[in-house]
């Protein structure tokens, strides 16, 4: 748990408050940095997806000698220090070449990791593309193809597809300009071509590839317009290397959401077109053979004082016929 600061001044206060969780957080921070040994490719890289974010994103130009997997403690101090909870590290080794690792923190601390191979020989930057380019800030759509996206047990391609969102997310907004639809993310996986593949060789596994296309619209004689794709760039090609999954406690913590002020839906309960509230309501089953009819108010006769008077008046005499009758058989 981060130590707890008490504001001294205005300004250090309207900066905590910036940091302290909120209902709807802000954008993502992206913070680029680069190891001790990166290749002039991975440099581009880096590059053209810091200019496609610049807007929330923050670059570092010197070498770090930071081995994430080993130990990511300096990372999160970065992560920490200047408030991003994305990290793009690019580094180059015999090993791994042309490794651009992906990470994500919680509360400034770790969440998870996932390293991309670049290809360097498809590799296409930005500047490599003549024509329009796209102005900086503007949300791109995303599509994801492949099979290897829809697996429902967590692996590489699932975590990468929730990386590349949270990259190219940008701020949230529930209203949509059209006119600011000006390209496209593409990210496609290949069908994996044998079962047997292995953690340890990224060979093995499909191919990532990112492409990016401007949205041209133009006449078609009808209502709606006929829509083109121009690559924009940059072209990259993947293959997914190591990666480290959240633990199930941070992930939970993670997914929590903020109570807020709204009301929550009550269940069984609705309104009619009147206003009225109905409710309903459910019962378990009811044995009627233990029900107890006798001693009920609601199943007694009423009692009338002039019936109970007449039936009075009809035993009395009833007892003086008896008597007369039993005074005669004693004389006889």
């Amino acid at each position: 748990m981060l130590r707890q600061i008490k504001p001294r001044t205005a300004r250090s206060k309207r900066a905590l408050e910036k940091r302290a969780p909120k209902v709807v957080e802000n954008p993502k921070t992206a913070l680029f940095l680069r190891g001790t040994t990166c290749s002039q490719k991975v440099q581009d890289a880096l590059a053209d997806l810091y200019s496609m974010r610049q807007t929330h994103a923050k670059r570092f130009h010197k070498k770090n000698p930071v081995h994430p997997f080993e130990d990511a403690s300096s990372l999160t101090f970065f992560s920490e220090k200047n408030d991003c909870s994305l990290i793009l590290f690019g580094s180059s080794n015999k090993k791994r070449p042309h490794n651009i690792t992906f990470c994500r923190t919680f509360d400034y601390k770790m969440f998870d990791m996932l390293e991309f191979y670049l290809d360097a020989e498809s590799y296409r930057s930005i500047s490599q593309f003549k024509g329009k380019k796209v102005p900086v800030g503007t949300k791109p759509l995303m599509v994801f193809a492949g099979t290897a996206f829809e697996s429902t047990v967590p692996n590489e391609f699932t975590t990468a597809k929730s990386m590349l969102i949270d990259f190219f997310r940008g701020e949230t907004s529930d209203k949509i300009d059209v006119e600011g639809l000006q390209y496209v993310v593409v990210v496609s996986a290949d069908e994996p071509t044998s079962s047997t593949t292995t953690a340890d060789d990224p060979s093995s596994k499909p191919v990532l590839h990112l492409r990016t296309y401007l949205i041209r619209t133009k006449r078609s004689g009808q209502r709606l317009p006929r829509v083109e794709l121009e690559e924009h760039g940059p072209r990259m090609d993947f293959r997914l290397g190591r990666v480290q999954q959240p633990d199930e406690a941070v992930l939970k913590e993670a997914m929590r959401k903020a109570k807020t002020s709204e009301e929550r839906t009550k269940k069984n309960i609705s309104t009619d077109i009147m206003g009225d509230k109905l409710g309903r309501i459910h019962t378990g089953k009811v044995d009627l053979s233990t029900l107890q009819t006798r001693k009920m108010k609601g199943l007694k006769r009423e009692r009338d004082p002039h019936l109970l008077e007449d039936d009075d008046s009809d035993e009395g005499g009833d007892l003086v016929e008896e008597e007369v009758q039993v005074k005669r058989k004693r004389k006889n």
